[in-house]
């Protein structure tokens, strides 16, 4: 089976920090239909970066990425904001060694630091049911953060079960299972600079 993507652009029923993918592409690495290519990652990630730095306006930042998937996005991004950033990481578990998410959310590893009073930004490779994102945001809000924003760098809304939004989104895809730039298939590929497309049954 073959899914083949275009680039994404902007459409005018979405947030304007987001994008939509809409056509297809013939672009393929290492025989994985490549969804997103390396360059239009770091053009939409600059972009989320610009956007991110006008509304801190001046403030510092504590960046939280949620491992492991959201590690390249985290770096990347972080180059992009303008503003004084620390980093902090949290690790959690719902999808267990393949394609479906178990539902259940556990924390794997909590904050370093308390981010009582200070600007927060979860950042999170992929935004599907909501399930991590509402959990890390209920839990964050418990220590009184002066903002809390959530930036991810893929959107499934199709997938939504708990009621979230991403208030910086990268692409918003179709519900297609992703791998790539930091997103992995039972721990593989994790480093094809790509954001590619595996489909149902297939393990390259």
């Amino acid at each position: 089976m073959s899914f083949r993507f275009l680039a994404a652009i902007y459409t005018g029923d979405r947030k304007p920090n987001s994008r939509d993918t809409v056509c297809m592409s013939t672009m393929t690495y290492q025989g994985l239909d490549v969804l997103y290519s390396r360059q239009q990652i770091a053009e939409r990630v600059a972009e989320m970066g610009a956007q991110i730095t006008r509304d801190l306006n001046g403030e510092k930042l504590v960046m939280v990425g949620v491992l492991k998937g959201a590690a390249f996005f985290l770096v990347d991004l972080s180059r992009s904001i303008q503003a004084d950033a620390t980093f902090d990481f949290v690790a959690v578990s719902s999808y267990g060694q393949g394609q479906r998410s178990s539902g259940a959310v556990k924390v794997i590893k909590d904050l370093d630091q308390p981010i009582e009073g200070k600007n927060v930004l979860i950042v999170e490779d992929i935004l599907d049911t909501g399930l991590t994102l509402a959990y890390l945001r209920k839990l964050f809000l418990q220590q009184h953060p002066k903002s809390l924003r959530i930036a991810t760098l893929l959107d499934k809304p199709s997938r939504r079960i708990e009621k979230i939004d991403a208030d910086y989104v990268g692409f918003s895809i179709p519900n297609l299972f992703v791998i790539g730039y930091g997103m992995d298939y039972a721990e593989r590929y994790r480093n094809l600079p790509d954001i590619c497309i595996m489909a149902p049954g297939q393990t390259a």
